[in-house]
């Protein structure tokens, strides 16, 4: 397999790498699946918003995926990790934690992020569970509880305009002194959502389901779940590896068609968008999978 230069690799074998594949297993191309098996919702109980998958837990659709991927003769599945990416003239060469290289004439990166999770006890034992970060995804299950957002200044303001239409019992968790204008503390006051200036201690919780926010000085705030804008990381530097674009936000940048600026480089999955769900991963892979069958076919015909 090694020796074998591939139509596409793919690396990343989660939703939206599963569904490029399977677009181009279909136009009968030659793909390398190389997976890590560490996707970034592996706490989460329930996939939602996602048509005739609601409610699913996000293992089941990776591994209904990846049966029906398999049935494809041309694609084959690497289990590891890759650690660089060289572009040789019209080729990629791929290099994984274990020694071993792939070459292909594309690469599909669709690699996911990986949060960075707060330094709050208890915050990565509920993350995904109830610690959420969208309300599209986990929203509904915690309509009309107690709620809180973690978070200060604009970014927080913007998240509590969003939730408030969820729950109208939530409340602004800063971890230390507020940052929001005069203007923004006024609208929040108006519309009755409290600001908790208090500095954390941890999330008191059970197997993952918050119960309170607990605070440095011995004080407790009960609630059904918290919001949370939490940063991230690449799970690889593709900007120093293959000198691709990145946007402000450290997202891949990409054209409307998932095109990198590097030629025959694409993304898709969370990777390259702010829009983090399952059903916009599989969109994404699908017309990446249908892009790069046509570039193949194009420089041919």
């Amino acid at each position: 397999m090694k020796d074998r230069i591939f139509d596409t690799i793919i690396i990343g074998g989660s939703y939206a790498g599963l569904s490029a594949a399977m677009a181009l297993g279909r136009a009968l191309r030659q793909v390398l699946i190389i997976d890590s098996g560490k996707p970034c919702n592996k706490q989460t109980p329930h996939s939602h918003n996602f048509l005739t998958q609601d409610g699913k837990t996000p293992m089941e659709i990776s591994n209904t995926a990846k049966e029906q991927v398999q049935k494809y003769e041309s694609i084959q599945f690497y289990d590891g990790s890759v650690i660089r990416i060289i572009k040789n003239n019209e080729r990629f060469q791929v290099e994984t934690e274990s020694g071993q290289n792939f070459n292909a004439k594309k690469l599909i990166i669709a690699t996911g992020i990986k949060d960075v999770l707060a330094d709050i006890p208890g915050f990565d034992k509920c993350w995904g569970i109830s610690v959420l970060h969208c309300p599209y995804c986990h929203g509904y299950e915690v309509k009309y509880e107690k709620t809180g957002i973690l978070g200060n200044g604009d970014l927080a303001y913007e998240f509590s305009k969003m939730i408030s239409h969820w729950t109208k019992e939530f409340t602004l968790f800063t971890n230390g002194k507020s940052n929001f204008n005069e203007d923004q503390i006024v609208k929040l006051e108006e519309k009755g959502i409290k600001i908790n200036e208090s500095e954390i201690e941890q999330f008191e919780h059970h197997n993952g389901n918050i119960q309170n926010v607990v605070f440095k000085d011995g004080s407790k705030n009960q609630v059904k779940a918290v919001y949370a804008k939490i940063p991230f990381e690449q799970n690889l530097n593709f900007e120093e590896d293959l000198g691709i674009e990145m946007t402000e936000s450290g997202h891949i940048k990409t054209d409307a068609f998932y095109k990198t600026n590097v030629y025959g480089v694409y993304a898709c999955g969370d990777s390259s968008s702010m829009m983090r769900s399952v059903a916009n991963a599989v969109a994404s892979g699908n017309t990446v999978g249908a892009m790069v069958n046509k570039e193949l076919i194009d420089e041919v015909f």
